[in-house]
């Protein structure tokens, strides 16, 4: 953010937004968006939520498997109940080795949890967080993004995770040499060895990196959208170039603010869901033979 002696403009101030705090020492004011796809540094903002909420999530699970009773639940024991049940139904529906599901159905649904929380991140204002980091650090321009998986390197990580995962199902259900053979002969046969190959490889690579980028598009395009309804109310927007909007535009910014953060919820929740329900399936077809 700037000081009140600086000029910020609303170009300025959503760049300001979109930058990560890195393990870079350099970072200042004047530094350029970084390619989101650079793995030479980490966003460490990005590491420290994802990992809180991580134990968050966690925490409100193990909490509910804890307090559950045989007797009449309790509003939060039946939230999770549910929530549990759909996972393994859905589980059920895909993935029909039995022994498997017992692995992919709780990593089902720590996925759900775990990307619900770090989605919903979006749901707090803007400045709210950014500003607080700005005061404990006594700099202005201190960087802080809050939501983790409006960050590329995190969202391919999930996904880089699930093709681990499906890595290890193709070689456990197959054995490795029958992956390697499944690899090189299918889907047009083993005089055609290298095409096989080749297009199993993109598949996989197409997979995962459509399964990231999915979530991370959608969660950054919701962090924009945040940003430039921030904008019409001005006094979030610390700049001496913005100044107070009229009431009528104010008003405007209250509404559109609250109608955005009510449909962001919809969205949070089916990203969360669609990114569990693909590495369900992803999973399930390594269990295929071809």
């Amino acid at each position: 953010m700037a000081s009140a002696s600086e000029t910020m403009t609303a170009a300025d101030y959503i760049k300001h937004h979109l930058q990560s705090l890195t393990s870079l020492s350099h970072v200042d004011k004047g530094q350029d968006l970084k390619n989101i796809a650079d793995f030479s540094y980490i966003n460490l903002d990005a590491v420290f939520f994802a990992v809180l909420l991580g134990i968050v999530g966690c925490f409100l699970l193990r909490k509910a498997a804890v307090s559950a009773t045989s007797g009449v639940p309790g509003r939060f024991q039946a939230a999770v109940e549910l929530l549990y049940e759909f996972v393994d139904d859905m589980c059920k529906g895909i993935i029909h080795n039995a022994e498997s599901r017992k692995m992919v159905a709780p990593l089902g649904l720590t996925l759900f949890v775990w990307i619900f929380l770090m989605n919903a991140m979006d749901l707090l204002p803007v400045d709210l967080l950014p500003m607080t980091w700005q005061g404990i650090t006594g700099n202005h321009h201190a960087l802080l993004r809050v939501v983790p998986t409006a960050d590329l390197n995190t969202s391919l990580a999930l996904a880089v995770g699930v093709l681990l995962v499906c890595i290890y199902y193709n070689i456990k259900i197959k054995g490795g040499k029958g992956w390697v053979h499944e690899l090189f002969t299918a889907p047009f046969g083993p005089f055609l060895f290298p095409a096989n190959f080749l297009l199993n490889i993109l598949e996989f690579l197409s997979k995962t990196v459509s399964h990231g980028m999915r979530l991370f598009g959608n969660m950054y395009a919701g962090e924009l959208v945040f940003l430039l309804i921030a904008l019409l109310g001005g006094a979030w927007a610390a700049s001496g170039s913005v100044s107070l909007m009229d009431p009528v535009l104010f008003v405007f910014h209250i509404v559109a603010g609250a109608a955005w953060a009510i449909f962001h919820i919809l969205i949070i929740t089916l990203q969360a869901f669609i990114f569990m329900a693909l590495a369900f399936v992803y999973i399930g077809q390594a269990h295929d033979s071809h």
